[in-house]
Formats: structure tokens, C-alpha cells, sequence
């Protein structure tokens, strides 16, 4: 898990529940009001397994990203956003929840739990 945290842009996740290990490839990061509308940070990745490709976008929401910056006195940076995407993306496929869904947005508390779990990590800032 150390490893995908400090490389978020390329790294491999799984087994999925089919048994699945997937190469996961960061393409982008961007704020949404730009392409939908909404307060959030996306965060798109390409997974492949095999003769698999599936695209995924991770969404954060802004305000869940400033409340948490401001209780933990992390600035918002895209390395920091793209790791905490990356997080819940490698949740998804090790436990298979939301992995048919292409838009997934994350919730609060798990932006909290990832964040801890970054920084439990030296070299992952």
C-alpha cells in the first residue's frame, strides 16, 4: 500500500472479488465545476486487467476537502487529492463496492480514514 500511495500514477490493486489484479494509470485531475457543474475535485483513472479497460472518476467533494484540510492544517495540493483518490479507487476493487459505477463520489469519513491513513506514511506528503 506504501508504494501506491507514493506512486499514485501508476500502481496495480486487487485481487478484485473475481480474483482480478488491476494496473491502475492516473490520467487526470480537475476541478468539476468545469465539466459538471459541481464543487468537487475528479480525479479519472484507467484500470486494465487483462483485455479489460475500465475508466473511473474519482470525485471529492471541495468542502468535505476544506474541512478536512482545515482540521488537520494540510493544504489542498493535487498530489494530496490524487492519493486520497487513489485510496478509495484500490478500496473499490479489493472489495468490488461501486466498481460498476464510472462516477463515484467519497464520502467524508472515508476521506478522513484515507488522510490517516496517509499519514502514517513518512514519505507520502
Amino acid at each position: 500500500m506504501g508504494q501506491m500511495i507514493r506512486n499514485f500514477r501508476h500502481f496495480q490493486a486487487g485481487p478484485d472479488p473475481f480474483g482480478r489484479t488491476w494496473q491502475v494509470d492516473f490520467l487526470w485531475l480537475q476541478t468539476a465545476i468545469s465539466i459538471r457543474h459541481s464543487d468537487s475535485v475528479d480525479v479519472k483513472f484507467l484500470l486494465s486487467s487483462g483485455d479489460m479497460k475500465v475508466e473511473k472518476v474519482i470525485a471529492l467533494r471541495h468542502p468535505d476537502l476544506l474541512e478536512l484540510a482545515r482540521q488537520t492544517g494540510r493544504p489542498v495540493t493535487d498530489p494530496w487529492c490524487a492519493r486520497l483518490a487513489a485510496l478509495h479507487l484500490v478500496r473499490m476493487i479489493t472489495t468490488g463496492e461501486d466498481l460498476e459505477k464510472t462516477l463515484i463520489t467519497v464520502m467524508r469519513d472515508d476521506l478522513a480514514q484515507y488522510n490517516t491513513m496517509l499519514e502514517q506514511i513518512p514519505a507520502a506528503s
